[in-house]
């Protein structure tokens, strides 16, 4: 219990970086993306004026009204924003609820990884990989985007994982390396070809590049055995919310839905409890 408390406190503290993460990730991007663009397009043209510094450090987080600097009394995961009731404690604003929402998600999943594997590099390896999780759900849910940035670290922190645990340690970091390799292959492939597949069927793009490498890297932690799994829950749970927003929210079902979020929560099912589910389904199925 000690442990996972701790890991529920540490989750917190993440949780409130993810928070930052999530918001300000985005914004570095497109500002990267715009100097990019006008580098190759208007080489000739007058540079802009340099724009503040912008990154995961700097500046101090503010309130979105007023824009204060909050202060650090005022910033302690879930506690503070109870405590001031939602609102700026300066200007008196409405703080989104999705802040401690995020933190408290991110402290109840790192409990649940300390009680699956305890103090072991399974579950330092589980943490990492749940807290990635975290942050591109919500970024996906809000931009549409899954960041190479995030993703591709990932695909290969998998694989080293797997290297940790490899031949002549005498246990596995999650799945093994002839697993993992197989798994990130497989789910990049996965998706590869079911969005080439509708493009060439429909003429339109069913899903973003970003859905490949997440799959992949799930793939990669978790090996291929546990793929079938995370593409069925994620297809399902991905569906029935689809369905359900059209026909109790009139949502145009041309709209395009985030897979990454439901990815992410497929992936968490079955690093907690994949291997249960498998092997129950194929007791009910008789296999």
């Amino acid at each position: 219990m000690l442990i996972t408390a701790c890991a529920a406190l540490l989750g917190l503290v993440v949780g409130s970086f993810l928070n930052v993460v999530i918001y300000r990730l985005p914004v570095m991007l497109e500002r990267g993306w715009r100097r990019d663009a006008r580098l190759l397009l208007a080489p000739d043209e007058p540079p802009p004026p340099a724009e503040p510094r912008f990154n995961l450090a700097s500046p101090r987080s503010t309130c979105p009204s007023c824009k204060t600097p909050i202060r650090a009394h005022h910033n302690v995961p879930v506690l503070s924003w109870l405590w001031l009731r939602g609102r700026c404690a300066h200007c008196g604003a409405r703080i989104s609820p999705r802040y401690p929402a995020v933190e408290a998600l991110t402290g109840l999943v790192s409990a649940l990884v300390a009680l699956r594997f305890g103090p072991s590099l399974e579950g330092l390896g589980a943490l990492l990989l749940c807290w990635s999780l975290i942050a591109l759900a919500f970024i996906d849910l809000d931009h549409q985007i899954l960041p190479d940035i995030i993703t591709l670290p990932l695909l290969w922190t998998g694989l080293l994982f797997t290297l940790a645990g490899g031949d002549g340690a005498g246990y596995l970091v999650l799945t093994d390396l002839r697993s993992g390799v197989i798994g990130a292959m497989a789910g990049y492939l996965s998706l590869w070809l079911v969005y080439h597949g509708f493009r060439l069927a429909t003429g339109k793009e069913g899903m973003g590049h970003g859905d490949f490498k997440l799959l992949a890297a799930l793939g990669a932690w978790l090996g291929w055995q546990l793929l079938p799994l995370v593409i069925l829950l994620s297809a399902l749970v991905g569906a029935s919310i689809g369905i359900a927003l059209v026909v109790l929210r009139g949502r145009n079902s041309q709209q395009p839905l985030p897979f990454g979020p439901f990815l992410a929560a497929a992936g968490f099912v079955a690093l907690l409890w994949g291997q249960p589910l498998v092997d129950a389904y194929r007791r009910f199925s008789g296999l």
